[in-house]
């Protein structure tokens, strides 16, 4: 099978050749791994060599210099910039410098805040882009689409959370109008693409390590019908949908079925309800499921050898009639895990994931 066949098959709940290998990883722990392995700068021979079934593929800020993601920042302690005009600074992703939206009273000061344009991304190299790899791995495309934390930058998280239940009618105004702008972006990016994108990869975390952020009651309210029109439109364009949420959130999983997404990544076992023979159990059917293999304590703490009997733990319980990707449970592999834990973790995968069914 190819990485896409391979892939595919896994989301239609068949067990492929081997179980789909996924790495996310920051940029400073991929170049750990390429001094490990001597391959240079060649990041795609490091995806091949860990055996990576997936590829991305990004639009392209082309809008307003002033409001562009890396420059002409504000704030001199800025490293970032969100869609919605928020600098940020710290490491990775960072943390806001401001809530521009946090004195906001009425609707029509959320109305009257300088929304981004959807046309500020360029889409116009986005199937080119994909098609590099010539149809072998499976591409994840789509805008990020983190509405829950852009609206916590928007209004600070304590008037976030306070809004949710004193003036819901102001956070249902800023969702409908960040939702729509992803949406929007999307669109665009799956029409340029015509075909060549397979997953669209979406993100928001609602898990914190003992439970979820909000209730049932208020994800529906709040956040399930947007992950649903997220998944609509990448339904209408012929793509699986995966949704990436960190932390515990076992309440929130009929939920999320409801909304029709497809997957969800990158699971972590060491969350409280998160237990991985749990999950396949109950919502193995009508989820992929991706993750579950412990960057919390095991690749960060343990030893190769600890790091290959869990993989093979894990891929026993989840490799039964597909609908399982192997990957670290945490989508954003920081230097502090360890290099030689992660190259035995992907071992264990290419060794130990083949199908019972291919296999016999």
């Amino acid at each position: 099978m190819t990485s896409r066949e391979r892939v595919l098959t896994a989301f239609a709940h068949r067990e492929p050749d081997r179980v789909p290998a996924w790495c996310g990883a920051s940029p400073e722990f991929r170049a750990m791994l390429r001094d490990k392995l001597g391959l240079g700068g060649d990041d795609e021979a490091l995806s091949r060599a860990l055996g990576d079934d997936f590829r991305r593929v990004f639009a392209r800020y082309a809008g307003p210099e002033e409001r562009s993601p890396s420059s002409c920042f504000n704030h001199p302690e800025a490293t970032s910039r969100t869609p919605f005009g928020v600098e940020r600074t710290g490491y990775g992703y960072g943390q806001p410098l401001s809530h521009p939206l946090a004195g906001a009273q009425t609707v029509a000061d959320i109305e009257r805040f300088a929304w981004p344009d959807p046309g500020w991304m360029d889409v116009s190299s986005i199937r080119s882009d994909a098609l590099v790899w010539g149809g072998k791995y499976a591409v994840l495309g789509g805008d990020w689409s983190p509405f829950y934390h852009d609206a916590i930058d928007l209004f600070g998280m304590e008037r976030f959370m306070t809004l949710m239940v004193e003036e819901p009618v102001l956070i249902e105004a800023a969702l409908e109008r960040m939702a729509g702008y992803y949406a929007a972006v999307s669109r665009r990016i799956f029409e340029a693409a015509a075909g060549a994108i397979d997953i669209f990869f979406i993100g928001n975390d609602f898990g914190t390590q003992n439970g979820p952020v909000v209730s049932p009651a208020m994800f529906r309210r709040f956040f399930g019908l947007h992950l649903k029109r997220l998944a609509e439109l990448g339904h209408s364009f012929g793509l699986k949908v995966q949704l990436h949420c960190c932390g515990g959130f076992d309440p929130l999983f009929p939920d999320m079925i409801e909304t029709g997404i497809d997957a969800l990544q990158s699971l972590q076992p060491s969350a409280r309800g998160m237990e991985p023979e749990r999950l396949k159990r109950l919502y193995g059917r009508d989820l992929v499921l991706n993750g579950c293999l412990d960057t919390h304590y095991l690749l960060i703490a343990g030893t190769p050898d600890l790091v290959r009997r869990e993989t093979r733990r894990i891929l026993e319980i989840m490799k039964p009639g597909g609908g399982y990707i192997a990957s670290p449970s945490h989508d954003y592999l920081l230097p502090e895990t360890g290099v030689e834990n992660t190259l035995a973790l992907y071992e264990t995968v290419r060794e130990c994931g083949a199908s019972s069914v291919w296999s016999a």
